[in-house]
């Protein structure tokens, strides 16, 4: 069972090595020129030292024979070394600063290329995803290391194969004092890397457990700090207990950063003694040779450096595999964001074959994940072209469930939801999302301008002010859009200088404007759209939809019955199920569920 264990511990260690090909082709993708100059560098870095330390040697016993002879000859030899030396230097100091500014700018291209992976699989995402708490947590922990981790990796790879060059280098130099000493100059950089690895897995660890603290801090800092909640934070006086939270959580986190740091530091400190012990015998083994008179000064000298410097580099080395290893598990957490499976779309119909059969659903069930009760049971429903349907109900009854089943944002668990006679499953989804405008009664207050939050209702035409203007029209927004200093130009809300805030009804006419931007939707779909506006602005949109509509089918969603008497057919939701269906006067003839709810509410105008 144990070597089962150590066999699963060991395929897992290694087989996340696997994304270093994955980083190095991120970063070659990056910018090839760069990549190709770093490597080159990092690789010429890699001589140098012990071409340095020969030098160094050849500087010494010049010097001491110059010193014994007198000659000029021999004088003009040391100085001749001392030259090299100082054009060694002055070649590495030069390469060191080249390999900083490739690394500095690889790290902000590449910092950018991967943040704009990680949005580009957002938008690949469906809406499951986004209410799935994992993969919000996924999507937190890829952003908040991956950006740095990929040149990090490749950064340490390079080194890797710099440290080699000059291990070897090293190594051929001390053979010529022993073997052993190359031996002990392996076996002294162990410890250290034990250490780093080790504590490498459990950091690891520690940072995919912080990830949902991690978010909910960013939330409360949002809370706090954002427009949009300010005044209720004020008015509730809230804010302290907020600031009592987003500080617990540090707290909670501090100590477990803090009790690993201090594991790690002092693990560090006791198993580099070992490998200092390991320095500094060998020192005394050379410094003996030395007083024997086995090796001349300078030798002493270039084996003392080349000792300590091949110890460096072994033990860099080391590092670099186990930084590779820590790098390798960050970068574990981007691949696992970038490799999330999506629903493939499947249709690719642009058209149906039978336009004039509207809309059905044919025993539709629906369950969201994670919910044990159905939000729809067996929905039976036809909407033909033209026709204008009302959604009546309480919250939570399905109503707008079944909206984002029509837009196909989920799939029904059973049951066909039918446009022109073709199955949602059926047609390409950006030519479906092309016949349906829709608002939702939570529609997003983009902080752009004025016409670009209309315009975004159909981003093919983003920037065509003249479709502004016309859908403005239609959504009844352009007499306050045309009285603003800056007509569509004006910036809408507080986020950036000189934005301008609107009013709830005044927001809700720039929505039903940016569901008109979709001049070839064949259905219009009105999700609470005038719950800020009072009931005589709501009915003259409403009158105003049906006119603009005549041939397209409409759905609207409202709990003023005043409006809902208007349409062509109401259907009544309770619990997911239709309970009613029929035009105003008759569900109120069948004085029923939508006739006590009417009654209700005309009473409270009386």
């Amino acid at each position: 069972m144990e070597k089962t264990r150590d066999e699963s511990w060991l395929s897992r260690s290694l087989g996340v090595f696997r994304y270093t090909r994955q980083a190095v082709e991120l970063v070659w993708s990056t910018s090839k020129p760069l990549t190709i100059a770093f490597a080159s560098l990092t690789l010429i870095a890699g001589l140098l030292p012990a071409a340095m330390a020969v030098v160094g040697k050849q500087i010494i016993d010049g010097v001491l024979l110059a010193s014994e002879t007198g000659a000029l000859a021999d004088r003009s030899t040391a100085m001749m070394w001392v030259a090299a030396e100082g054009a060694l230097v002055i070649s590495m100091a030069g390469i060191q600063r080249g390999i900083q500014v490739c690394e500095s700018l690889l790290r902000l291209q590449l910092g950018h290329k991967v943040n704009v992976l990680i949005l580009e699989k957002a938008l690949t995402l469906r809406l499951p995803h986004f209410e799935d708490s994992e993969v919000y947590d996924q999507m937190t922990r890829a952003r908040r290391e991956a950006s740095s981790r990929p040149l990090s990796l490749v950064r340490r790879a390079f080194g890797l194969i710099q440290n080699a060059i000059a291990m070897a280098t090293y190594g051929a130099i001390l053979i010529g004092f022993s073997w052993l000493s190359v031996l002990i100059l392996a076996i002294a950089a162990v410890p250290p890397f034990i250490a780093e690895t080790r504590f490498a897995g459990q950091g690891f660890r520690l940072f995919r457990w912080k990830s949902p603290a991690y978010r909910e801090q960013a939330y409360l800092e949002t809370v706090i700090a954002r427009e949009d909640y300010a005044k209720e934070v004020m008015l509730l006086s809230i804010g302290p207990e907020l600031v009592r939270r987003y500080r617990q959580i540090f707290d909670d986190l501090y100590g477990e950063d803090r009790s690993l740091t201090i594991r790690r530091g002092a693990w560090g400190f006791v198993l580099g003694i070992l490998s200092r012990g390991a320095l500094y015998g060998t020192y005394a083994w050379i410094a003996y040779a030395t007083i024997s008179g086995r090796i001349s000064l300078g030798e002493m000298t270039m084996y003392l450096l080349v000792f300590k410097q091949g110890q460096s580099a072994f033990a860099a080395m080391l590092t670099g595999v186990g930084g590779m290893y820590e790098d390798n598990l960050y970068l574990s957490n981007l691949y696992e964001f970038l490799e999330l499976p999506t629903d493939a779309t499947l249709g690719g119909a642009s058209v149906g074959p039978t336009p004039a059969d509207g809309i059905r659903f044919q025993g539709v069930s629906f369950t969201y994940p994670g919910a044990t009760e159905a939000a729809l049971t067996d929905i039976d429903l036809h909407i033909r072209p033209g026709d204008k349907l009302a959604l009546v109900g309480h919250n939570g009854s399905g109503k707008t469930t079944l909206i984002k089943l029509l837009t196909r944002l989920y799939t029904p668990d059973t049951g066909l939801i039918l446009l022109d006679g073709l199955a949602l499953s059926g047609w390409d989804e950006a030519a479906l999302r092309q016949r349906i405008g829709v608002i939702f009664q939570d529609f997003v207050r983009y902080q752009f301008t004025v016409g670009e939050n209309i315009g975004v209702g159909d981003a093919r035409h983003l920037q065509d002010t003249e479709m502004w203007s016309d859908a403005a029209t239609k959504g009844m927004s352009a007499p306050f859009i045309e009285k603003m200093p800056d007509g569509y130009s004006t910036r809408l809300g507080r986020w950036f200088k000189d934005g301008r805030e609107l009013s709830g009804g005044q927001w809700q006419k720039v929505a039903l404007s940016r569901a008109f931007m979709r001049q070839d939707a064949r259905v219009m779909v009105l999700d609470e759209p005038t719950s800020a506006m009072d009931a005589e602005a709501e009915a003259e949109i409403f009158e105003r939809v049906r006119s603009l509509t005549s041939e397209q089918m409409a759905i609207l969603i409202s709990h003023r019955f005043s409006t809902v008497r208007m349409a062509d057919h109401i259907v009544v939701l309770e619990d997911g199920r239709i309970v009613e269906s029929g035009d105003h006067d008759a569900l109120l003839a069948a004085e029923g569920r939508y006739a006590r709810l009417f009654s209700l509410q005309a009473a409270g105008y009386q």
